[in-house]
Formats: structure tokens, C-alpha cells, sequence
């Protein structure tokens, strides 16, 4: 570490489908947050870090702050992303490409009440084919708060990642690294296994489930053929949700397992032997959140 050297926590906030799990992915360097075209889709508060010989920043994945809070769902996740604002020391704020509306400055006031710098993001530059449009925004924006940094940019591909982090890093505080060198997230390998799958059912089913699914996993070990095996369960809130999930035949879950397995492969560069079943259990959500 240098003498200079810069630690602190980042928090990625916004709407649902902003793209703060893909950024975050990209930092990283690794999947740790999941993601699909459904909002929503993040749950949890995920921690990514970076980790650099000047710098390390700790970056809070949050879940998307929704402006409907009348569903249930919607109000846990607001109440987990709020609540990981907590003594951050900078805001990095993603809007995407098609600018502000009255939803997105609602939901800025949860940021913009901190007491910490904002950086404003605006993410999907590359589906602009009037590139023109983007400078509206900008102005727009400006309008909307003093942000210290108005970064567009997208993240699928973040093509200056160097850039954007000693950018961040120019904002923190100087100290000592606060996680081990090599350390990307905070969260067990269980829970990534439990993410993952989770994933693939809300892409495979996208809007034939609601939200009420939640995955637990209740063994995950290395066995003596040096394979991975992890036995999970799908919880669904009620039989036809089950259903759903299983499919005829049993066909569904196995497509389900089959691309969950792949996708943990990458992550943790290992054979895996998967096991999925599927229960019901009302209130899975609240046990979850």
C-alpha cells in the first residue's frame, strides 16, 4: 500500500434495472450479483470489492428503490436498500439513458439526505442512437442536484474501469484497507450458490412466478472426487407455484438445475453436483428479507 492509500464504502442506489448489478459484476471482475430483465430481481444488500495498490473501495450493491411502496415486497426491499445507505462515504446514483422522470427525483431524496458526495451515473449510453440526447440530461441534471461527477457510461461494457474507479477512489478518505487483499464480497459461498439458482428461475420463468420464490441451500461441500455438491431447496409460497417451478415431468426444474450448475461452475471454477427440490412455504419472502 502506498502512503496515500484511499479505503471507503460506495453505495450503487437507483431505480430497479438501472444496471447496478451489472456494474458491479464488471468491477469485480465476477458475478457476485445476479441478474435478470426482471426488476427487482436484486434482494439483498451485496458487497464488491476492489482492491488496487493505491486503493480499495467496498461497493454496496442495493436492491432498486421502488416509488410504489403499497406491496409488501416493494416496502422490504426499500427498507434494505435505505438502510445500507448507513455510513457510506460516497453515493454513486444510476439513472439509464432515457434521463429523469417524477419517480426517479422522488426516489433521489433517499440519497440526496445523506450527508456524503453524489455521483450520478447514467448508465446504457450505448442504446442512444442519438448521442445528442445525452447532453440534455446532463444539463437536466444538474438542475436536479450539484452532483460532484456525471459519469455516462455503460456498464455491460465499462470501457475505462481504471478511470471510472481512481475517480471513485479521488473521493474517499486516506487509511488502511478494511477487507484481506483478494476478498470480492462479504457473502458466504452458500449464498452465492442460493443466488444463482434463484437467478435462473426468475429467467427461465420471468413473469409466469411472482416474486414470492426464495432458494435455500443446506449443503454445499467438496467431496472426496473433488466435486462440488450442493443440495438446495426452492421455496414457493403456494402448490401452484410449485407446480410452475417443476413443470411436467419434472422438466422445468431440471432445465433450471442444468443452467444454475453451469453458471456456479464459472463462479467457483469447479465440478458441481446439483440438487434441487421444491416446497412450499408461505411467508418465504419475509424470511428471507
Amino acid at each position: 500500500m502506498t502512503d496515500n492509500h484511499k479505503f471507503g464504502f460506495a453505495a450503487l442506489i437507483g431505480p430497479p434495472n438501472a444496471g447496478k448489478s451489472t456494474l458491479l459484476n464488471q468491477i469485480v471482475g465476477q458475478k457476485i450479483s445476479i441478474i435478470s430483465r426482471r426488476p427487482q430481481t436484486t434482494w439483498h444488500r451485496i458487497l464488491g470489492i476492489t482492491t488496487t495498490r493505491d486503493y480499495q473501495i467496498a461497493f454496496v450493491d442495493t436492491p432498486g428503490l421502488h416509488d410504489n411502496q403499497h406491496k409488501h415486497l416493494n416496502k422490504l426491499i426499500n427498507r434494505t436498500a435505505i438502510t445500507s445507505l448507513a455510513d457510506v462515504d460516497i453515493i454513486l446514483f444510476m439513472i439509464d439513458h432515457r434521463g429523469w422522470n417524477e419517480d426517479l427525483i422522488r426516489i433521489f431524496g433517499h440519497a440526496k439526505s445523506r450527508d456524503v458526495p453524489v455521483i450520478l451515473i447514467i448508465n446504457k449510453i450505448d442504446r442512444l442512437k442519438d448521442k445528442s440526447r445525452l447532453l440534455p440530461i446532463m444539463q437536466e441534471s444538474m438542475q436536479i442536484h450539484d452532483f460532484k461527477e456525471i459519469v455516462p457510461l455503460s456498464a455491460l461494457r465499462l470501457a475505462d474501469k481504471d478511470g471510472f474507479l481512481a475517480l471513485v477512489a479521488g473521493y474517499l478518505s486516506n487509511g488502511p484497507r478494511g477487507f484481506p487483499e483478494g476478498q470480492i464480497t462479504d457473502h458466504s459461498d452458500s449464498f452465492m450458490a442460493a443466488e444463482l439458482i434463484r437467478e435462473q428461475i426468475f429467467i427461465k420463468l420471468r413473469e409466469e412466478l411472482p416474486y414470492a420464490i426464495t432458494t435455500e441451500v443446506v449443503r454445499f461441500e467438496v467431496n472426496s472426487r473433488d466435486i462440488l455438491c450442493i443440495d438446495a431447496i426452492v421455496w414457493a409460497g403456494k402448490n401452484s407455484q410449485k407446480s410452475i417451478i417443476i413443470g411436467k415431468d419434472g422438466k422445468q426444474l431440471k432445465e433450471i438445475g442444468t443452467h444454475a450448475r453451469r453458471q456456479i461452475e464459472k463462479v467457483f471454477a469447479h465440478r458441481v453436483f446439483l440438487n434441487l427440490w421444491v416446497r412450499v412455504r408461505k411467508g418465504s419472502i419475509d424470511r428471507k428479507l
